[in-house]
C-alpha cells in the first residue's frame, strides 16, 4: 500500500542554523520557520522608459512574487523593507540537505541597478532574456530554485516592462553571500523547500 504524501510549503521552510553532533540527525540543524509573503514593490524613481510600462512592470513583479526570495529577511519571515528586491543574505538549498550534510546553496540576487551589486550593467535586453531563456549574459544557467520554466511564458512586452520597472528601481547597495557548491559548508543561513511522501507499506 503506498503511502501519503507530504507537501513541505513555504512556511515549513528549514533554516540551518548549527553543526551537529557525531550521529548526524537530518534535522538536528534546523529549525521550523515561516518565510514572509512580500507582495510590496519598491516606488520607481524618475526613468527614461516609458510611466505606463514601468508601473506595468511593478504589477509583475508583485504577482509574481519576486520579493519573497529577493528581499533580505523575507525567507525567515523578517523582512527588510530597506531591502526590497536588493538581495538575500539567507539562501536557499537547492540540493538535499536531508541527504547531504552540506546542500548545494544560492542567494537569491540583487535586483535594484546597483552598478557595484544589483543588475546596474545589465541592459533592459539582458533582463528580458533572462527571464525568457533563464541564461544570464554570462551564458549561465540559474539554479532550480528559480521559477525559469514558468517565466519562460512571459510574453516579451511583459518581460520588457519586468526590466524597466527593475533598472527605474532606486540603486540599494547590498552585497549577497556568494552561492555555495554541493559539499561545501554554508557560512550563511539558509532555508530549503522539499516536497516528501513517506515510504511505501
Amino acid at each position: 500500500m503506498s503511502g501519503t504524501l507530504l507537501t513541505l510549503t513555504a512556511v515549513a521552510a528549514l533554516l540551518s542554523v548549527v553543526g551537529c553532533a557525531n550521529s548526524w540527525d537530518p534535522l538536528g540543524d534546523y529549525e521550523q520557520v515561516a518565510p514572509a509573503a512580500v507582495s510590496e514593490t519598491p516606488d520607481p524613481a524618475q526613468s527614461a522608459y516609458p510611466a505606463e510600462q514601468v508601473q506595468h512592470g511593478r504589477y509583475l513583479v508583485g504577482l509574481l512574487g519576486c520579493g519573497h526570495c529577493h528581499t533580505d529577511g523575507a525567507l525567515i519571515g523578517e523582512p527588510d523593507a530597506t531591502r526590497l528586491l536588493a538581495g538575500s543574505s539567507v539562501g536557499i538549498a537547492w540540493s538535499n540537505p536531508l541527504e547531504v550534510r552540506n546542500p548545494g546553496i544560492v542567494f537569491p540576487s540583487n535586483l535594484t541597478p546597483d552598478p557595484q551589486t544589483g543588475i546596474g550593467d545589465w541592459s533592459v535586453w539582458q533582463i528580458v532574456a533572462m527571464l525568457q531563456s533563464g541564461v544570464d549574459d554570462h551564458g549561465g544557467r540559474p539554479l532550480p530554485v528559480m521559477p525559469r520554466v514558468a517565466y519562460s511564458k512571459l510574453k516579451t512586452e511583459d518581460a520588457t516592462a519586468i526590466a524597466m520597472y527593475l533598472k527605474s528601481l532606486p540603486a540599494v547597495e547590498h552585497k549577497v553571500p556568494a552561492n555555495v557548491k554541493p559539499g561545501r559548508r554554508a557560512r550563511s543561513p539558509f532555508i530549503y523547500f522539499g516536497v516528501y511522501r513517506s515510504a511505501s507499506e
